[in-house]
């Protein structure tokens, strides 16, 4: 079993580097690692499901350029493939009046990365959604929605109709480089390669370690709760409606949306995670408990956002808290219109000083790229991400 390349991680960046590698002729073998029976089941599965168009992000960063780029992309891979979605378009709510200067800078930023943005005011607003009620807001008209695992699937089915391999139910337990090529041990077998793409998400810090590095961040795994509409108050949402975010907490706040499907999710709220994959309060994963406790970063964000941490807690545990933060942009909505769905969660860098990682963070070595960062809009500008990974090992091959 010997490859150019192994990806570990069956997400929709593994899949779009495998997809942008499939077709370079210098690559003639390469295959894409996933421990779980099936791809995209983690955070491609589990996240809202928008197309960002990228208003929130720092103008020439990393986020802002990948997302214009990245959605294009991945529009026209959508268009070109078949898979269904839909640009209905969101808007950013202020519901008070110490949230107008952050909406302002918001609409600056978007302004300056090109996106198509407008100011709205309360009678505007009412025409757009009729049950938000706000003093002021922002029109995005290319917001939109999607199933990103329909995305990581068909991205899967290219790779493999280019011969290339996928291998699932395979876990890596250790990575041995070797003088001209790595060793990656699995559950299911020993696998050469001469490069490896670390894209394991909520392991990339584990699996970057297993290669050699020492990074000096860890992967916090953060939990966020979705309630959904019930059928008969899906009325309340048009389409995608979003809160003005807090600038001191690294989370966009609950907000509502449309579902291709006609469904509304309402969420997520952000709060530490029981585990890497702790999708529910318990059981507790000592091992990752422990992992996250003694990293001396924590404790500095702990201190700092401690009231965010427990305002956020408190919505996990209280529907009734939770249905506050609802009613601040849609104030109709009752607990009757509300049921508990689903949960997801964010793999966010944290570095030793307490600080969010707030940009994508690749680490590059002799043998291994590891993409240690990939926080929103990751999904969105999934193929562009993948296209920037397949000229750093495509170089390597030529």
């Amino acid at each position: 079993m010997k490859y150019d390349v192994a990806i570990i991680g069956g997400g929709i960046l593994g899949c779009a580097t495998a997809y942008r590698l499939a077709d370079n002729p210098a690559i003639r073998k390469l295959i894409v690692i996933e421990k779980e029976s099936d791809l995209g089941t983690h955070q491609t599965g589990r996240n809202s499901g928008v197309i960002h168009s990228g208003i929130y992000y720092t103008p020439g960063s990393q986020k802002a350029e990948n997302c214009r780029v990245g959605r294009r992309q991945l529009l026209e891979f959508c268009d070109r493939e078949g898979i269904d979605y839909e640009i209905c378009g969101k808007v950013i709510v202020a519901v008070s009046d110490d949230e107008i200067t952050r909406l302002h800078a918001i609409l600056q930023r978007g302004v300056q990365n090109g996106i198509r943005c407008n100011p709205v005011d309360p009678d505007e607003l009412a025409e757009l959604e009729p049950h938000v009620r706000g003093i002021a807001g922002i029109r995005v008209p290319d917001a939109g929605i999607i199933d990103f695992r329909s995305v990581c699937l068909r991205l899967a089915d290219l790779v493999r109709e280019r011969d290339h391999e996928i291998l699932t139910n395979a876990e890596v337990i250790a990575i041995e480089p070797r003088s001209d090529h790595s060793v990656v041990q699995t559950s299911a077998g020993e696998i050469e390669a001469t490069l490896v793409v670390n894209c394991a998400g909520l392991y990339s810090d584990r699996i970057a370690r297993m290669a050699g590095e020492e990074p000096t961040f860890q992967i916090i795994p953060f939990r966020g709760v979705y309630y959904e509409l019930r059928e008969e108050a899906r009325h309340l949402c048009n389409n995608l409606i979003y809160p003005v975010p807090d600038p001191d907490y690294p989370f966009l706040g609950v907000h509502f949306t449309r579902m291709l499907d006609g469904r509304v999710e309402c969420g997520p709220n952000a709060v530490l995670a029981t585990g890497r994959e702790g999708y529910s309060l318990i059981p507790v994963e000592m091992k990752d408990m422990m992992e996250i406790l003694r990293f001396r970063g924590f404790w500095t964000m702990v201190r700092k956002h401690w009231r965010q941490g427990i305002a956020e807690m408190a919505k996990t545990l209280s529907k009734k808290r939770y249905l506050r933060a609802l009613q601040r942009l849609v104030p109709s909505i009752t607990q009757d219109d509300i049921v508990r769905s689903r949960s997801g969660i964010r793999a966010q860098a944290l570095d030793r000083n307490g600080e969010l990682v707030d940009d994508f963070l690749i680490i590059e070595s002799d043998r291994v790229v590891n993409v240690c960062n990939a926080p929103s809009p990751a999904a969105t500008a999934g193929l562009r991400i993948g296209q920037l990974i397949c000229e750093r090992v495509a170089s390597r091959f030529s």
